[in-house]
Formats: C-alpha cells, structure tokens, sequence
C-alpha cells in the first residue's frame, strides 16, 4: 500500500524534511519504473513529447501534493529547461523524470530528484534511481549520502590520470554553445584519461559525489538538473565553479564540478 502523509506529518526539521522527500521521490521512481520497459519509436516529435510529459505527469501526481504538504507556502519549478536565479523564500526545484528520454528508449540511466532551494541556495536534495534502488541525498552542512552512507569525492590530483564527463547541448540550443561543448570535449580528450558523453547530467554529478568520476562539466545548464548535483558534490568535498573557475550560481553560463585536487588543472583545459 502506498505511504501516505497526514496533516500531522508537516515536517519540523530540515533533516525530517528530508527523509519525508526521499521517500516522496522513491514512490514516484517506483511509479515511472513500472512504465518502463520495450522501446517505443515515436513518429514525430509531437508523439515523442506526448510520450514524455505522460512520464513527467505519472512522477507529479505523486511529488506534488507529497511535498506541497511538506512545504504548503513553497514555489514550485518543474520545468527543467529554465535557468537562472529563483525570487526569493522557499522553492520545491523537482525533475520528475531526470533523463526522460533514456526511460524511453528502454535505457537505466534516469531519476527522480527533489530539491529545496532557500533564497536560491539548495538546502536539502533527494535523488532517487529506480533502477538501481539507489538514493541519494544531501543537506546543507551535513554531508551527503548514498542510502545512508557518506559519500566523498575523489582524492584524484592529476586531470590526465581522470575520468570526466559532460553532456551534450540540448536541442535547439545556440550554435555558439554548441560550438563549446565541441571544442571543450575535444579539449579533454587531449588532457583527461577518459573522457564520456550523455545525458542526463544528475547521473554525472552523483558519480562525482561518490568519487566514481573526477569532474563534471556543462554549457548553458538549467536549474533542475544542476542543483541537486551541485548540492550533493558540495557536501561529499567537491569544488564547484563556473568553466572559468569563479564561483557558480543559477545565472552563470557555465558548470564545473570536480574533485579538489584537480580543479585548476580542469579549468585550464575548458580555457584553452
């Protein structure tokens, strides 16, 4: 039977809160698992984005009264293309469906985060892989976890002895980004170990948490699928910047996020 919250459940603390959204994004991974499975080719993009928002509207029936009742007075952003900074107070930042179209094409690469953003700070994320049966979670000066276990980044000191992802433009973007996410892969295939490429990017960030990779970099990314990873690398000990190395926020142009030990040496690479 499906939990349910009561109006007595209102979570009091950030960290009760927390647990209440880890558990609110393991329903809706198991709702979006349960719809996965043979590849469906669609016909025309119109199918294709039909297809797409049946998934993103199965995840929301259950995120948002879930966390609406965690935080009534709360904003709410789904839309996971839009960028830059949020007014100000208290926001639920939520990707139903993180790497949507992977779900679709039968492959076990997608998510469903949450994440509280405070006067456009993350606060507190949940990141859940139905696939997997991993959750991932992080809060504010408390760490982050993997089900429970601390994570950190890699101890990593040297870029040509790393691996290191991106993701690719998104469709429709600007040529010019396009542009430098094709200069800056061909840039880190001469400087990094391995070099990979794919969507969505939670995924990337969450292996730079747990220090499977070493740095993770984008062009033009959005709220949705940079806050929760930007949260949880911040709190295993990684470095986050823009690719010019100044200090990131929702309005930059650009995302880096590293193991410590070679973050100069990433940002040197992209600027070449």
């Amino acid at each position: 039977m499906p939990e349910t919250l009561e109006a007595a459940d209102v979570a009091t603390s950030d960290i009760e809160l927390l647990d209440r959204t880890a558990i609110a994004v393991r329903a809706a991974g198991s709702a979006l698992r349960e719809r996965f499975g043979e590849v469906v080719r669609h016909q025309t993009r119109e199918e294709l984005m039909r297809a797409l928002a049946a998934n993103d509207d199965t995840a929301l029936d259950i995120l948002r009264p879930r966390l609406t009742r965690l935080r009534p007075h709360a904003g709410w952003v789904e839309d996971e293309l839009v960028g830059g900074a949020l007014p100000p107070g208290e926001w639920w930042v939520v990707d139903p469906a993180e790497g949507n179209i992977n779900h679709l094409h039968a492959l076990p690469e997608w998510a469903v985060t949450a994440t509280l953003v405070r006067d456009n700070r993350p606060v507190l994320t949940a990141v859940h892989l139905p696939m997997t049966g991993e959750t991932y979670t992080a809060l504010t000066g408390a760490g982050a976890h993997l089900d429970g276990r601390p994570l950190d980044v890699a101890p990593t000191t040297d870029l040509g002895l790393s691996i290191v992802a991106t993701s690719q433009a998104r469709p429709g973007e600007e040529d010019e980004v396009v542009r430098r996410v094709g200069s800056s892969i061909t840039a880190m295939l001469s400087d990094a170990l391995v070099v990979r490429t794919a969507v969505p990017a939670t995924l990337h960030l969450l292996h730079v948490a747990v220090g499977r990779i070493d740095a993770f970099w984008q062009f033009a990314g959005a709220r949705a699928d940079l806050l929760s990873g930007a949260l949880l690398v911040t709190e295993a000990g990684g470095r986050i910047s823009d690719a010019e190395g100044r200090p990131w926020t929702p309005h930059s142009e650009s995302f880096l996020a590293c193991a410590p030990g070679i973050h100069s040496q990433a940002v040197a690479t992209l600027t070449r």
